[in-house]
């Protein structure tokens, strides 16, 4: 470097490699970098070390410089310890504190709305999760709050694992480039080079696994599918949103055909153990939908709102359908047809969700137009589900319909286990001095082909124990009943069983005692 002198200062410049031993107070500037350094001094005059200094400026590599460091949470009133000894704590470079976890804006994404962010979040996933299949370069990918805009499929690969700072707040928006084909997906599983569909698993790549997406939203301005798991295991999403674009005015049909959530497995790669947990899916025709062998999938503590039907499990089966679904704790809410529904697939769970305006057509309690759990076949349970439908309209269409003899379910006040169906004891008062036969409760032959009712009748100091076995009529026979009992008195009781049309009405009446009679029975119902 050449020397420079102002006045009683003395400066050098030239590039960086011919940066010499400054003298004390001597600076030097490196053309090539744009860095300044100062000159030490000697250990004579002070200096602690002998060397140069480097200045600070805007073009300072301050990461690199920032070696050194140290936890402290000192809001606890103390410093903490981090070396095994209190003189000997960790230390860190200020870069490798940051590089503890990654957003996806350090990777381009620009999250304004506008900007396409379709690369730079695939990129992220390449980098942080495929690029080395190793656990050392894995880190949680970032999304602050911000609509990440993208016009292609977003590819997510094993071990990776997404979060955001909450569902309404950090948002993957899918809106087609214009006059290019719409993917079919906004985001899907991949495997570990990022291929997708039948190339999951080539090139000796991983399967999808221990994906973890928490506190976010997947949706999209085309009509398409919203995310699709697929040869997926023990993978969790916690507080994701998943909404499409339809309206509910399309959605009284599956004429559209499309899914928040699609799950796809292979004869070789079965889907299993993905846990969606404090969900929310909307505005597609169907909220969960899967026709493939998949297991232990777990819904909780989610809501389906505003689709066609809420969850569809095995309506055209491959390799068996679903088994070990499991739903619970979940609202259903604004479903136009059922809002569970299982063609073929054993051993799944509906239990102590809640429907509200289900089975409707959008058109509110009180118009019943499909049933809202619907089983097509064996060994599935519905337990504590409950309905804001009323006897009246279920006896038009179904709360529950088993449609087999090995499916069980426990609604409103009733077992259903396959064709029998057993209510709770009721307990009623019969008035004194009836004069006519008056009705106790009403069965539509649609659904029943018979019933029993076991009755135990206290009135004054009488009690009376007995069954009634009934048929229903149905192509023009008429009902039929045979009761049997024992009585400690007379208790002035008579039964009857009448029929108009398809309702069949069980009756009574009561002699004059001055006394009511407390009625307690059971009804044991065979479905037709």
């Amino acid at each position: 470097m050449a020397i420079v002198q102002i006045s009683r200062i003395t400066h050098r410049k030239g590039l960086i490699e011919n940066l010499p031993q400054l003298a004390g107070g001597e600076l030097g500037w490196a053309l090539d970098e744009r860095r300044l350094f100062i000159g030490n001094g000697t250990l004579a005059e002070g200096a602690p070390v002998v060397g140069n200094t480097e200045i600070l400026t805007e073009y300072s590599d301050i990461l690199s410089i920032a070696s050194t460091y140290t936890y402290k949470g000192d809001d606890a009133g103390y410093i903490a310890q981090t070396g095994s000894t209190p003189t000997n704590d960790v230390t860190r470079s200020l870069q490798d504190k940051l590089d503890d976890f990654a957003s996806v804006k350090d990777f381009g994404a620009i999250g304004d709305g506008e900007a396409d962010d379709t690369d730079a979040i695939n990129r992220a996933l390449y980098q942080l999760f495929c690029r080395e299949v190793n656990e050392e370069v894995r880190r949680s990918l970032y999304f602050p709050a911000g609509l990440y805009r993208v016009s292609g499929t977003i590819k997510i690969p094993p071990y990776a694992k997404l979060w955001g700072d909450g569902a309404d707040s950090s948002i993957i928006r899918y809106t087609s480039a214009d006059g290019s084909t719409i993917d079919s997906y906004v985001a899907r599983t991949a495997d570990s080079l990022q291929q997708i569909g039948a190339n999951i698993g080539n090139n000796d790549a991983l399967p999808p696994t221990h994906i973890e997406i928490s506190s976010m939203s997947f949706e999209s301005t085309e009509e398409m599918d919203i995310f699709l798991v697929e040869k997926t295991t023990q993978s969790y999403f916690d507080s994701v949103n998943f909404k499409g674009n339809l309206l509910q005015s399309t959605l009284s049909d599956a004429l559209e055909n499309t899914a928040c959530i699609k799950i796809a497995s292979s004869t070789t790669v079965v889907t299993e153990q993905v846990t969606f947990d404090k969900c929310h899916t909307s505005n597609t025709t169907y909220g969960l939908f899967t026709n493939y062998n998949c297991h232990g999938i777990n819904v909780t503590n989610s809501q389906f709102n505003t689709h066609y039907k809420g969850i569809v499990l095995g309506a055209t089966p491959v390799n068996s359908g679903p088994r070990g679904v499991k739903i619970a704790f979940s609202l259903f809410d604004n479903i136009s047809a059922q809002g569970i529904e299982i063609g073929t697939g054993q051993l799944n769970v509906s239990a102590y969700n809640t429907f509200l305006d289900v089975g409707n057509n959008f058109q509110g309690a009180g118009n019943p137009s499909s049933v809202i759990v619907d089983f097509n076949s064996n060994n599935n349970v519905s337990v504590g589900d409950l309905f804001e439908r009323n006897d009246a309209d279920d006896s038009v269409s179904r709360r529950i319909e088993l449609n087999d003899t090995q499916n069980i379910a426990f609604e409103n006040a009733a077992l259903k286990m396959g064709n029998l169906e057993q209510t709770v004891g009721y307990t009623t008062t019969l008035g004194d001095n009836t004069g006519t036969f008056t009705t106790v409760f009403s069965l539509d032959t649609n659904f029943y082909s018979g019933f029993s009712v076991t009755y135990n009748i206290k009135r004054a100091d009488s009690v009376r124990t007995g069954e009634i076995h009934a048929t229903v009529g149905y192509n023009g026979n008429s009902p039929t009943f045979t009761e049997e009992y024992s009585e400690s008195a007379s208790t002035g009781i008579t039964f009857n069983i009448s029929q108009t049309s398809n309702t069949v009405s069980f009756q009574f009446t009561a002699s004059s005692t001055g006394d009511d009679a407390t009625f307690i029975y059971t009804i044991h119902k065979f479905a037709r």
